[in-house]
């Protein structure tokens, strides 16, 4: 397939539009009703404040989070060449939350100095290289080693993580669990860190996207992509790097989001094919709006449930049954 500028405008052109209708529409999602009226016309007013101070940063850091954990499945999958690799499935999450439950943990302690961000992101890279150095001291398949030692793993996190919320308090173990079922609720979170965290993700996504066409190389055989010229092993630390900055931050501030990494590459690759320069665009695009979508979707319902569904069930609720239509359609079929 032919991509030219002309093409990348119009996608992003497109999906950007669609990307704000539905980011202005999640803005009226949510318990009870607004007088829009009076959101505009009194900046001071208890809805106003709703909107601007509590609905719109919540809904600019669900786009920045999926768009980020999108770009990241979709880098994964092209440093593998296996269109099943995720940062949940091959345990970079796992090393993630164990990293950020730990950060949490010490908080009450007094010890603040890394936070769970900096824990997750830690963790992230950490869970990173372990796997990476575990599939190239291993002949055959790296792929498959990396996908088993990423089950292994997220097993270990997880048995750490049930450790570490048997020895805490109550209340503590509470606000463990319900961060890792993934949430957006920015509730005391300060608005310096949210800032810092966009700003981080957005500059991760940006350098991937930039990185298009060495993706486009690595995608081919490790021959090929040497024989191009192209320093296989630098191109990839830069990019793991990169997507462990933007698992740490997601995962530090929301938690554990499944299936966005999983499902909206493989959409966007049915719908444009797997060259990287249309298809990192479209899944930042998409994943920012299929997160967006999702939270907005626990607020609506939370007048009927009367309570704030972690958005990492919403999105484990979506994304497993279309990932399995995915599946079970003919590979080539659109």
């Amino acid at each position: 397939m032919v991509v030219d500028a002309r093409s990348l405008l119009r996608l992003n052109v497109g999906l950007g539009l669609a990307a704000v209708f539905t980011c202005l529409l999640a803005l009226t999602a949510g318990p009870g009703s607004l007088e829009w009226a009076s959101v505009l016309s009194d900046t001071l007013g208890v809805d106003s404040v709703i909107v601007f101070e509590v609905r719109l940063p919540r809904v600019l850091m669900g786009f920045i989070l999926g768009a980020g954990l999108a770009v990241v499945g979709a880098v994964f999958q092209a440093l593998m060449r296996n269109p099943l690799a995720d940062p949940y499935i091959l345990g970079v999450s796992g090393g993630a939350a164990l990293g950020g439950a730990l950060g949490l943990a010490l908080v009450p302690l007094g010890i603040t100095l890394l936070g769970p961000q900096l824990c997750a992101f830690i963790g992230a890279l950490v869970s990173i290289a372990a796997l990476f150095r575990l599939a190239r001291n291993r002949t055959g398949d790296a792929a498959l080693v990396l996908l088993l030692g990423g089950v292994v793993f997220n097993a270990f996190a997880a048995a750490c993580i049930l450790l570490l919320e048997s020895l805490l308090r109550a209340e503590q173990a509470q606000a463990i669990l319900q961060w890792l079922m993934g949430t957006l609720r920015l509730d005391g979170t300060p608005r310096g860190l949210l800032l810092g965290v966009g700003l981080a993700v957005a500059c991760s996504v940006a350098y991937a996207l930039s990185q298009a066409n060495v993706l486009n190389l690595m995608a081919l055989d490790e021959g090929q992509a040497q024989a191009s010229g192209l320093d296989l092993q630098k191109a990839q630390r830069r990019l793991l790097l990169c997507v462990s900055v933007i698992v740490g931050a997601v995962v530090g501030v929301g938690g554990l989001i499944g299936f966005v990494g999983l499902v909206v590459p493989h959409i966007a690759r049915r719908w444009l094919g797997p060259d990287h320069r249309l298809l990192l665009p479209a899944s930042a695009w998409l994943g920012g709006g299929l997160l967006v979508l999702c939270d907005a979707t626990t607020r609506a319902l939370f007048d009927v449930l009367h309570t704030d569904l972690p958005v990492g069930v919403v999105t484990a609720f979506v994304g497993a049954p279309v990932f399995l239509f995915l599946l079970a359609r003919p590979s080539g079929a659109r």
